[in-house]
């Protein structure tokens, strides 16, 4: 396991990469998995075309008219510039959200949960994993990337922005850079021209209040949309041990968003959307430990009684110039972020008692840039895309870390603790271009070919030309069939663990084992996926896809003690591969769906910060393959809902649930690195909703939800493991109750 003087927390990784260009946004009716998108410059339907066939002749409604009739073109031209060919594409509508328990106050994490292939991590609204890879993961907001905050602590947005939710997984397209993993994109409800909203209020179990409001309108030309939440509950981190209720696990956490988008003409728009994210989050206790350290003289300390907290607040923008021509369609983006975190001990010195060291750590970082991308319909058969990506961060961390003086043998010296200062500064450039074309072979068969080329300077100058190739086969309108390969290339968090922060920490508590820091360098894979999707009737449809995965220096991450930050190493190689597999069943009144993936990934030989890590895990692991941390066995998602009217408006009853099996830990007889694996857990959620009135809008709705039915106890992680934590479990039963009314 790691040193000791890891939980001094030395300043570390800040992790805020972004990622180029313009995500695809599925038209209302969006074609299915692996369709190749329509080109922009296709003509508008006749009555889309025509105008509103019977608006009143009134020459506001005309103008009004003509302003949807534009913003719908020019979202479809959008839409188009980079359509996820050849990829797995998973869509949660709105309609979809609002019938899931918890509705729009379910947490992102939950709703992204119910995707195939996505797996929990346990630091409460904080990180999943999709294909088992350590995050990796872009978010990207009406096509455009959303600045990246620090991992583990809540989503920067609310699922209740989202007009949709996609998960893009598979060989991706050369617009997709970066992180590539998964691609999560929203889609904002930013789509009426005529004034409403809603207001709600949520709450329950573990003192949950969560209200929050949302409000949309158009004023001419002008679109706009706003959206406010608070959160505070007793159950921001995961508890580390199996009670009902945490100790010491309050949060408060505020976000707010807002989108303005301004018609310049029948053409163009500018589109300027940011929010912000404040969030404090006290570190829960694990109480009966014992003391190993004198403090002051000081022998006696309860660990319930420790009070560690964490800040955190994020703040982004982005100011989008779109143009759609006849031929040539493209979107400008530059984009701004500020992120900050502060890590504060206990002021009596408790964490001292326990692990012998501890930090007042203040995190930083400053991220600026433009995305460029854009697609030109080069006659019937071509579709050319082409890009190009900016970005620079600087990023700080100040710490003042406590320590105790040692002998040879590790005996503390001195009872009075001494102080370590720090102060670090870091900077890194990312450029990237691509360019693809979409070629139609025939009237079922599409090739999508392209390259791009990133070159990142950070600690290490690193770059590559990654080129991407994948074929559609749509032999009939209910079944496609797809094959790809892409080469990726992910830049590591900016990295702030240099040789002279562990030097200072020699002839402590905080000093490591292993006197070693190898750079941290960019992943590099090689991926391969093959899949089909069948639709039966109109209402079935069934999907499988498998993927191999290939790569070297294999970013993953460490977790630094009880703090919860990340620190990030590379393994020098891994493999994974996985199969999945989904079915979904919509009617009118009825959905269900389900999904089943089996999957691993493996990997050997630690090859940069190798401090972080005890002698004889990296020992072992230099001469055998291990599985990572994440890696989980069997992941299965489901769910079902209805829509039943019942005289005063709509009853929605729902439910669904998660599985995992094989989340690592280290093998009992403390041979193999996370050789051995947790037990299998389930949570099944149920909801109820009843909406008053017959509008889907003007309405009231009630709401009660069940989280964890059967009040399963299940571990996520038991606090052993390559770069595990502490112990932390699944959240226990709770009961919650809402009210929302629209406008």
């Amino acid at each position: 396991m790691s040193p000791r003087w890891l939980l001094a927390c030395a300043p570390l990784a800040v992790a805020a990469a972004s990622v180029p260009a313009i995500a695809h946004a599925a038209p209302d009716d969006a074609a299915p998995v692996d369709a190749v998108a329509p080109p922009s410059g296709a003509a508008l339907t006749p009555a889309l075309a025509a105008g509103p066939a019977t608006a009143p002749a009134d020459s506001d409604d005309e103008d009004k008219g003509a302003i949807v009739v534009t913003a719908r073109r020019l979202d479809k031209a959008r839409d188009s510039i980079d359509p996820s060919v050849a990829a797995n594409d998973f869509r949660i509508t709105r309609q979809n959200l609002d019938l899931q328990p918890g509705g729009a106050d379910r947490s992102l994490k939950g709703v992204l949960l119910q995707a195939p292939g996505v797996t929990q991590d346990a630091d409460g609204d904080g990180d999943i994993h999709i294909r088992n890879e350590h995050g990796n993961i872009q978010y990207r907001l009406n096509g455009v990337t959303v600045p990246e905050t620090f991992d583990g602590f809540g989503a920067l947005v609310d699922p209740r922005v989202a007009d949709s939710v996609e998960v893009i997984t598979g060989a991706l397209p050369a617009q997709y850079g970066y992180h590539t993993a998964g691609i999560v994109a929203l889609k904002t409800r930013t789509d009426s021209f005529d004034f409403d909203g809603d207001i709600g209020l949520y709450g329950g179990s573990y003192n949950t209040f969560q209200p929050s409001a949302t409000i949309r309108d158009s004023l001419g030309s002008l679109n706009y949309f706003a959206s406010a939440s608070y959160l505070r509950n007793d159950q921001g981190v995961a508890n580390p041990t199996p009670s009902r209720t945490a100790i010491h696990d309050r949060t408060d956490q505020y976000r707010g968003f807002g989108y303005a988008s301004y018609i310049l003409g029948e053409s163009s728009r500018l589109t300027a959307f940011g929010g912000l994210s404040i969030g404090t989050f006290q570190i829960p206790n694990t109480p009966g430990l014992t003391p190993s350290y004198a403090v002051n003289g000081r022998t006696k300390f309860d660990s319930a009684a420790i009070d560690l907290n964490r800040r955190q607040q994020t703040y982004f923008g982005v100011l989008s110039y779109q143009y759609a021509g006849e031929s040539l369609d493209f979107q400008i983006a530059p984009f701004l972020r500020s992120a900050h975190a502060h890590y504060i001990p206990d002021a009596s010195g408790a964490q001292l008692a326990f692990n012998g060291a501890d930090t007042d750590l203040r995190l930083s970082s400053l991220a600026w840039g433009v995305q460029a991308d854009g697609s030109l319909h080069a006659g019937d058969a071509h579709t050319v895309r082409f890009g190009a990506f900016y970005r620079g961060e600087r990023a700080r961390s100040d710490s003042v870390n406590r320590v105790f003086a040692v002998d040879s043998a590790g005996n503390q010296l001195t009872s009075t603790p001494i102080s370590v200062l720090d102060s670090q500064r870091q900077s890194s450039r990312t450029i990237g271009v691509y360019v693809q074309d979409e070629w139609k072979l025939a009237d079922t068969l599409t090739f999508n070919y392209g390259v791009r080329f990133d070159d990142v300077s950070a600690v290490v100058k690193e770059h590559q030309l990654s080129p991407r190739a994948s074929l559609v086969w749509k032999p009939a309108p209910e079944t496609t069939f797809h094959v790809g390969y892409a080469r990726y290339f992910t830049p590591p968090p900016l990295e702030l663990v240099t040789s002279g922060t562990r030097a200072a920490f020699n002839g402590t508590t905080g000093e490591a084992a292993v006197d070693l820091a190898d750079p941290v360098r960019s992943e590099r894979e090689h991926n391969f996926d093959v899949g089909a999707q069948q639709k039966v009737g109109k209402a079935f449809t069934f999907g499988v896809d498998a993927y191999y995965k290939l790569k070297t220096n294999l970013l993953d991450e460490n977790t630094l003690g009880s703090t919860l930050i990340q620190a990030p190493f590379n393994y020098a190689k891994s493999r994974g591969w996985g199969v999945e597999v989904t079915a979904n069943y919509e009617t009118a009144p009825f959905e269900a769906y389900v999904n089943v993936a089996r999957g691993e990934q493996k990997a050997t030989r630690i090859v940069s910060n190798q401090f972080l890590f005890d002698p004889a895990e990296l020992a072992y692991i230099a001469n055998h393959y291990i599985y990572t941390d994440h890696s989980q066995k069997w992941t299965l998602s489901g769910g079902a809902a209805a829509k039943i009217e019942d005289g005063i408006g709509q009853l929605r009853p729902s439910i669904d649930f998660i599985y995992g099996d094989g989340l690592r830990k280290d093998d009992p007889a403390g041979i193999v690195p996370n050789g051995g694996k947790v037990p299998s857990y389930v949570q099944v959620n149920f909801g109820i909703a009843q909406r008053l009135g017959s509008s889907d809008e003007h309405n009231l709705t009630i709401r009660f939800d069940v989280v964890n039915v059967f009040d399963s106890t299940y571990l996520l992680r038991d606090g052993s493991g390559v770069g595990a934590g502490q112990p932390e479990y699944g959240p226990r039963r709770g009961f919650f109750v809402g009210i929302r009314k629209g406008f």
